[in-house]
């Protein structure tokens, strides 16, 4: 497996990470994604994305350093997705090291994400990653 950080403009990140986070973000046109890339490009928002020994790529990573008062600066995670023909495979926890690596090197005090209640297979496996639910996250709807 091969984990490749996308850099802002590289055509791998619609051509091959897109169709892969679209099974977690399956809203998301090119057009929509385009335009997220260039206004979360400014706030930090980058993506990594893992490929198989065949060169096709199998996970999808969105993330971004943040800074804020509760943890000082941490790597959030707003985007983790495996390819459904890879799942159980390792990608996921490949991806994981990788961006706890990035925040490591960053001075991150911790890796953070949030997952929806209704993904009980994916705590089941932030669980095995040794990652804890730490607080709710609460959101109110503005359209």
């Amino acid at each position: 497996m091969k984990i490749i950080d996308l850099e802002p403009g590289d055509p791998r990140l619609t051509d091959d990470l897109l169709p892969v986070l679209r099974e977690l973000r399956p809203h998301l046109t090119e057009d929509l994604f385009r335009s997220i890339l260039a206004e979360g490009g400014s706030q930090g928002l980058r993506f990594t994305a893992a490929y198989d020994g065949d060169g096709a790529c199998v996970g999808a990573a969105g993330w971004r350093i943040v800074a804020n008062t509760y943890l000082i600066r941490k790597l959030y995670v707003d985007d983790l997705v495996t390819a459904a023909t890879a799942r159980s495979s390792g990608v996921g926890h490949a991806l994981l090291a990788h961006l706890e690596d990035h925040a490591r090197a960053a001075g991150c005090t911790t890796l953070s994400l949030d997952s929806g209640t209704q993904r009980t297979d994916a705590h089941r496996f932030y669980f095995r990653e040794r990652m804890a639910v730490t607080a709710f996250s609460f959101e109110k709807p503005l359209v």
